[in-house]
């Protein structure tokens, strides 16, 4: 049988370009990954952390610039251009957003003002209204994500090193401090982002300052988190010194077998294999890559992953062994300056 153009499906990726001030886009080749680049569109300088709608219609973006707002910008499914259909106002600069399952709800947190914000988005997917709800947490608020049931949402608070937990109400949703508060990390640690696993069951936390990935059980029942286990990211130098640890990105294959994170000062992503059920880590093997990698993304498919480097003028495009994880470099794309943030989108 042959495949019509209209049923095969189309993978799109976007990269925020913070000093450019773009929205780069790129049609991803869903055989070898290869990309092939899409007029992106200008939004204007500090743009940075971007999510993409559940139903993939809408992608939002935010400028950490003054005015501080988030962008919704309609996906065209075909041909994957984005096109500005709204803006709202955000209550501070920023440095991560998401999403609640249903897509209704838009978390934020904001690193320099130790805050996370909540924000209605409307059936039509668009974000409108200034934020419904915002909360102070400890120092440097620096992720927010909620659980795969949209029941818990926790955040990041890297200067406090602690993980603040929250339920939320569904018909409300307003969020509401759980019991207890927070878990603490090591002193230091520096918690940053987070990755929930496929089946709910583990949550794992990159430490931006030493590099750890710890990794909680989540409680379903209760919504709040034991620690199992703490990996280090960053082996040690052949001499035995500690280089400085500035860790950046965290992301899971979607079977929920391998685990990667990205370190900004030796430019590498590291490896981590994940034990069925238990959910444990283990450790495997680092690769270099574009200059201090900020972000990275895999491919709903779970085939291929993709880096950007702030400092680095290319996108680095890598191939994913489906038996032991390994990374094998598909290509390397032009990208604006100060790419940073990347969301992948599959249309089928």
């Amino acid at each position: 049988m042959v495949q019509t153009s209209s049923s095969v499906s189309r993978t799109f990726v976007y990269v925020s370009a913070a000093v450019a001030g773009t929205i780069d886009a790129y049609r991803m080749d869903g055989a070898t990954g290869t990309l092939t680049p899409i007029s992106g569109v200008d939004v204007g300088p500090m743009v940075m952390p971007m999510t993409v709608s559940p139903d993939r219609r809408h992608l939002y973006a935010v400028i950490r610039e003054q005015p501080y707002r988030v962008l919704t910008l309609a996906i065209d499914p075909e041909s994957g251009r984005l096109r500005q259909e709204a803006v709202a106002a955000l209550p501070d600069s920023m440095a991560y957003i998401s999403l609640d399952p249903t897509g209704g709800l838009l978390f934020a947190a904001s690193y320099g003002g130790s805050k996370i914000a909540v924000l209605l988005i409307g059936k039509n997917g668009l974000v409108t209204a200034q934020a419904q709800q915002v909360i102070a947490t400890g120092r440097n608020a620096h992720s927010i994500v909620s659980d795969r049931t949209g029941k818990y949402v926790f955040a990041t608070n890297l200067g406090s090193d602690a993980v603040q937990q929250f339920t939320l109400d569904p018909e409300t949703g307003i969020l509401k401090p759980n019991d207890p508060m927070q878990v603490e990390t090591g002193a230091g640690f520096g918690p940053r982002h987070i990755v929930i696993s496929p089946d709910n069951k583990a949550v794992y936390v990159l430490t931006e300052l030493t590099g750890h990935v710890i990794h909680y059980a989540l409680d379903n029942d209760k919504g709040t988190l034991s620690e199992i286990e703490s990996v280090a990211s960053v082996p040690e130098s052949a001499d035995g010194s500690k280089p400085k640890v500035w860790a950046a990105d965290i992301g899971i294959t979607p079977n929920g077998k391998f685990l990667y994170t990205t370190e900004r000062t030796t430019s590498r992503i590291a490896l981590f294999r994940v034990e069925a059920g238990s959910g444990r880590l283990t450790y495997v093997t680092n690769y270099s890559t574009e200059q201090q990698p900020r972000g990275i993304r895999i491919d709903p498919s779970g085939r291929f992953l993709v880096a950007s480097g702030e400092k680095s003028d290319r996108l680095s495009v890598y191939a994913i062994d489906q038996a032991d994880g390994g990374l094998g470099l598909v290509g390397r794309y032009p990208v604006n300056a100060g790419a940073n943030w990347l969301e992948i989108v599959t249309f089928p």
